[in-house]
């Protein structure tokens, strides 16, 4: 039998659905976005380096140039509030720091086992994984390292600056995804988009080069007419295979 939880997180997926058409006489207190971006600190990230940031758009001016930036979409004109999600590889060597010196504070005495491979992999792995050069070099080395080893066993394969630029974009993507869903079980609304102006977006919240914009997510109380259309899947049977 459906536990009672498990039937009502059914339910917040059922109600999460991309609005493009808000209520604008309805506010969506601040308090709901604060915990929705409590939530989305909390997903689920690649070695739990946190390569990410979120940008809270709240005032109405800034509402107004934001909306702007993403061509003009109903979801964003209309928002209550406007939440830019962005990813920071370039970040990499702070936060690999701050769980390094984590771990360092729970030392006591000599280092547990786990805890030594917790340091190693943050001084070491971590390095490894990130560090570029101009050239490539590093690139290179990583892709041979990972050949070479996996010629004789299971390896992670290193990759180059697009393999952890995905790698960061699929974090920053489940931290979306908990932030919708909170959005939802707040009994209000969301839309992510896509469509915007990269270029002016990063320029207008000062972001460095390594930064990169995710999405921009919309919220507000959704309408009818904010429903284009029924949510259409591809049948379960063709996208999921057991093995």
């Amino acid at each position: 039998m459906e536990s009672i939880q498990h039937s009502f997180f059914h339910e917040i997926i059922e109600r999460r659905r991309s609005n493009r058409r808000f209520a604008e006489h309805i506010p969506v207190p601040d308090a709901v976005i604060e915990k929705a971006l409590q939530h989305a600190i909390l997903a689920p990230n690649s070695s739990n380096m946190q390569c990410w940031e979120f940008y809270w758009v709240r005032s109405t001016e800034q509402k107004e140039l934001f909306a702007s930036y993403c061509l003009g979409q109903g979801a964003g004109r209309s928002a209550q509030h406007l939440v830019v999600f962005v990813t920071r590889v370039d970040l990499w060597k702070k936060r690999a720091r701050w769980n390094k010196e984590l771990i360092q504070q729970s030392v006591v005495g000599n280092p547990t086992k786990m805890q030594k491979k917790g340091l190693d992999y943050y001084t070491k792995l971590i390095p490894l994984a990130y560090t570029n050069d101009s050239f490539g070099i590093l690139s290179l080395i990583r892709r041979m390292v990972s050949f070479f080893a996996g010629l004789q066993k299971p390896f992670y394969r290193f990759g180059g600056r697009a393999d952890r630029r995905i790698v960061a974009h699929k974090s920053c993507a489940l931290a979306a995804e908990n932030f919708m869903l909170s959005i939802a079980a707040a009994d209000f609304d969301s839309c992510p988009m896509e469509g915007f102006d990269a270029k002016r977006v990063k320029k207008a919240l000062n972001l460095p080069f390594g930064a990169e914009i995710n999405m921009i997510i919309a919220v507000g109380k959704g309408t009818p007419e904010g429903i284009w259309w029924p949510r259409f899947r591809v049948p379960y049977e063709e996208v999921v295979t057991v093995i």
